[in-house]
């Protein structure tokens, strides 16, 4: 599926998608309420949220669930802003590259690169200024990974947080699926929260805080090293601290719970001999569906300990900071990434700098950096969306030019 046919209304989009970033475009938007304070904003939203009238493909051939209709769109809509159409994905929200059963999603600037995913067309649509926000959703890094690789803001809330439902979305991993908004600036993604929460966002001072640099030796190439090495450097002009922080790769037990509960979401198309998923897909389902009982719960203790690793991590530190991605956005159909420590599968390259967060539900902020297409991530404790916000406003640096 391409841009929707009813795309070619007179007047309406006012852009084109050589990126194939759009999944479904309206004659028309839905307008927000007037009068609400996100009236004048524009959003997309990521094609696995239920918006009545409109198809829902979550950018693969096989068939798909019915989610419903979703509530973080109804209550957008309710406070003013318009939504613009649906944007594409990584399929099924299982990847981390934007490819998918339509083709696949390219960079918004760097034609023949990827621009991350899952949440591909999100970022790519306000890295295009096409939309002032984007809804996405991360089970693994799927809003930060791409904010990184476009040059956007990506946040990711605490987890099971009341005002970024799920529900009316098509999950991928009920453990681990997060809601969330992208922008071009920090200060959009905090009028969405206060709109959304009701709490007013205030930049935060860095002054005496504790900062957690999660950079492991050889985990990145040499410009996303000295790059969140600079921003660490930044944020001790600031007046912050910042010392070493370490943590172990998650994805012994991510991996397990994610690909299970993909394979639990996507049953009924199992059934089917070649239900329409891309190979790779419908190979990481059926290696899901294949796990056994123990298996699962083996990484469900994982999980546990890994968050009593975390947690003990929030008494020496306030804010974690770490690379979003480990190297600059690759070429499309790139395998390996090429990092200090030596080359690596893409997907593990990306997925272990990002999973743990998801894994543990602790709110995330993706920032650019001075290097473009490279970005961080900001880290807090689980409930402290507010307060990570507030410092995401006084640490952005300028959004690279597109």
């Amino acid at each position: 599926m391409g841009v929707n046919a009813d795309a070619a209304a007179p007047g309406f989009p006012p852009f084109s998608d050589p990126q194939r970033a759009w999944a479904y475009l309206p004659a028309e938007p839905l307008e927000g309420q007037l009068g609400g304070p996100l009236s004048g904003l524009s959003f997309s939203i990521k094609d696995l949220y239920g918006v009545p009238g409109w198809p829902l493909s979550a950018s693969t051939l096989a068939p798909v669930p019915d989610p419903g209709q979703s509530v973080l769109v109804q209550r957008l809509l309710e406070l003013g802003a318009s939504a613009v159409g649906k944007t594409h994905l990584h399929e099924i929200a299982l990847g981390i590259t934007g490819m998918n059963g339509y083709g696949g999603t390219e960079h918004p600037t760097l034609p023949g690169h990827s621009p991350g995913g899952s949440s591909s067309g999100a970022a790519v649509s306000v890295a295009l200024e096409q939309a002032d926000l984007a809804l996405g959703t991360d089970t693994g890094g799927s809003i930060r990974v791409p904010a990184a690789w476009c040059g956007v803001v990506g946040f990711k809330p605490s987890k099971d947080h009341s005002d970024y439902s799920l529900a009316g979305v098509l999950p991928l991993s009920p453990t681990c699926d997060h809601a969330g908004p992208l922008a071009r600036h920090t200060a959009t993604l905090a009028r969405v929260h206060e709109a959304l929460t009701g709490h007013q966002i205030e930049a935060q001072s860095w002054a005496g805080l504790r900062v957690g640099l999660w950079l492991p030796e050889g985990w990145t190439d040499r410009p996303v090293r000295e790059a969140v090495q600079a921003f660490a450097a930044r944020l001790g002009g600031l007046g912050a601290s910042v010392s070493p922080a370490l943590l172990p790769e998650m994805l012994d037990a991510y991996t397990p719970i994610v690909l299970s509960e993909a394979a639990a979401v996507h049953k009924e198309a199992l059934r089917q001999t070649d239900p329409g998923f891309t190979p790779f897909t419908l190979g990481l389902l059926r290696q899901g569906a294949a796990l056994t009982e123990a298996e699962v719960q083996a990484a469900h203790a994982r999980r546990a300990e890994y968050r009593a690793l975390l947690d003990d991590l929030w008494n020496s530190f306030d804010v974690l900071l770490a690379p979003a991605v480990p190297t600059p956005p690759p070429r499309i159909g790139q395998e390996d990434a090429a990092l200090e420590g030596g080359p690596l599968p893409l997907r593990r390259a990306v997925l272990r700098l990002t999973a743990p967060f998801s894994l543990l539900g602790v709110p995330a902020l993706a920032l650019p950096t001075a290097t473009p297409f490279v970005g961080l991530q900001l880290m807090m404790r689980h409930g402290e969306d507010d307060r990570l916000l507030g410092l995401g406003l006084s640490a952005e640096t300028p959004v690279q030019a597109l």
